[in-house]
């Protein structure tokens, strides 16, 4: 399995609030070059899969409700160890904790609605990947 990429989705906040090309700019910006990108959108059962990990704990029902109310931006991302550094350039998950001028801090409005998700380990990279392309195995 390759370290040298992440996947990431612009959630539907920032989507609805017109930030797509800016934080793609900004994913640019800090050296990472997309390999895959596609606009779509999750059904209540895909994003039930997608976030089955948190399936029993509280808020599992609320980030459902999120992550399907609107349009999402799927992308496979290529840098050199890119899960942690992608990680550590988005910010903390919490907007209000994020370092100044990353992607959470710039345009994420709560925990909920932290404009961005980013892989945790190689091994998600490539299942989250998978989930939304075929045949990601090739990066």
């Amino acid at each position: 399995m390759s370290r040298n990429i992440t996947f990431t989705m612009i959630k539907p906040g920032a989507v609805a609030a017109g930030h797509i090309g800016a934080i793609m700019a900004k994913i640019a910006e800090g050296g990472f070059r997309f390999k895959a990108v596609r606009m779509t959108r999750l059904s209540k059962e895909q994003a039930e899969t997608f976030y089955g990990i948190h399936r029993e704990r509280p808020f599992f029902n609320s980030l459902v409700a999120s992550m399907t109310s609107g349009p999402i931006i799927a992308a496979v991302l290529e840098k050199e160890n890119a899960v942690l550094a992608y990680r550590d350039y988005i910010g903390a998950t919490n907007p209000a904790d994020a370092r100044e001028g990353s992607i959470r801090k710039l345009y994420g409005t709560s925990i909920e609605s932290n404009a961005v998700h980013g892989s945790d380990s190689d091994e998600n990279a490539q299942i989250e990947a998978n989930f939304f392309f075929n045949s990601m195995d090739q990066f």
